[in-house]
């Protein structure tokens, strides 16, 4: 059975660095593509990172450099480290498992950055 959980959200202050976690069950990293997704309020769900099934990893231009994704195979976890958290980064963050026959969630960790 497949399933996602986030964790490692909360409110820090612009600048500061915030690691966010996502336990998996029923997800074999070495045949599937990862993603972590961020929605703010009013705004449209973006991407964040991606890491495919070989372990490597894509982060939109705009990302690249403040955000790290990895994946812990013994753990089934997957990681996103940020750094340098600015206000326009608070939303809730999403894992993502793509799929064929649709997309499977979590349930989302919310992230606020004061400033």
């Amino acid at each position: 059975q497949v399933q996602l959980r986030e964790s490692g959200g909360g409110l820090v202050q612009a600048g500061e660095s915030l690691r966010l976690s996502c336990t998996t069950s029923g997800i074999n990293f070495r045949i599937n593509t990862m993603r972590w997704y961020r929605q703010a309020t009013g705004k449209q769900r973006e991407l964040v990172a991606q890491i495919t099934s070989d372990g490597t990893p894509f982060y939109p231009d705009s990302l690249e450099g403040r955000f790290t994704a990895s994946e812990d195979y013994a753990r089934n976890t997957v990681y996103l480290q940020m750094s340098g958290l600015q206000p326009e980064d608070t939303a809730v963050y999403y894992c993502n498992l793509p799929q064929n026959t649709g997309d499977i969630w979590g349930q989302g960790t919310q992230v606020t950055v004061s400033s």
